[in-house]
């Protein structure tokens, strides 16, 4: 099975929540079947305080940006993934939505929080879970989850052939690493990162762009530059999800868990 998938890439302006939806939303080509937009995608990312970002968090699935992704994939048959600041009661989250074209969505809070973020937000405190989306089954990352492969992993186990990833990518190792997760991990993966540069607080941040869909070989399918909005696209053949190494070497039947002694604390 063909699906096709899309990396929105844009450049938001802080705090214009309706403009920079619609731009992102007006980015996303006819036809495609799963489009993946930006971490923090509709208020920009460089909060500089936590009262700021409880002023622009919005409740999901009932908030206006969670409404107008779910009315947009409902309209054009496409399903979206969008990274958003949520409010839940007291708690302030840096989400990934998904919104299906039937009405229903998902949310995942992000658990690896980066730098400054810390102090903005609570951490995520859901499981990395499998979604139904596009004739396939998605999970979603935000940015600085690349940097562990246990989040990877424990997607690709519970049955994931796509890993969605909304980011504001500023290191340049992300792109390179979710390379490696789709190869050890023998699934797509889906990174739409922004340009251009935001200087609210006490460092300016510059975002790296490289937007790219990976294909479960390691093969860049499709990838954009660092400085320009744009869209990456790609047809993908779901069949290549999982498929063996080599004719005596599977990703799944080869792992010795017993061997491995991962679990707790580093010592």
């Amino acid at each position: 099975m063909h699906i096709t998938v899309a990396a929105i890439q844009t450049s938001p302006r802080f705090g214009e929540v309706t403009a920079n939806v619609e731009a992102a939303l007006a980015a996303v080509p006819p036809g495609c079947d799963l489009a993946v937009l930006p971490e923090l995608f509709s208020t920009g990312y460089q909060f500089r305080s936590r009262d700021e970002v409880r002023a622009l968090a919005e409740p999901v699935p009932d908030g206006p940006t969670t409404t107008r992704l779910l009315a947009f994939a409902a309209e054009r048959g496409t399903h979206v993934v969008a990274g958003l600041c949520e409010r839940a009661g007291e708690r302030l989250f840096n989400s990934a939505v998904l919104a299906r074209p039937d009405g229903r969505s998902a949310v995942y809070r992000k658990v690896h929080l980066f730098w400054d973020e810390k102090d903005l937000f609570d951490p995520g405190d859901l499981a990395f879970a499998v979604h139904e989306a596009a004739g396939t089954r998605i999970g979603m990352l935000v940015c600085f989850d690349w940097m562990f492969p246990e989040a990877a992993r424990a997607l690709a186990l519970a049955g994931a052939t796509v890993l969605c990833h909304p980011s504001n990518l500023v290191l340049p190792l992300g792109p390179d690493a979710m390379v490696t997760r789709s190869i050890e991990n023998r699934v797509f993966s889906v990174t739409a990162n922004r340009v251009g540069r935001e200087h609210r607080a006490r460092a300016e941040l510059s975002f790296i762009g490289l937007s790219q869909i990976v294909a479960p070989s390691g093969q860049r399918l499709a990838r954009l530059g660092s400085n320009e909005p744009g869209v990456a696209v790609a047809r993908i053949d779901l069949d290549e999800a999982g498929a063996p190494i080599t004719p005596r070497n599977d990703v799944w039947a080869d792992r010795r868990p017993e061997m491995y002694g991962v679990g707790g604390a580093r010592s």
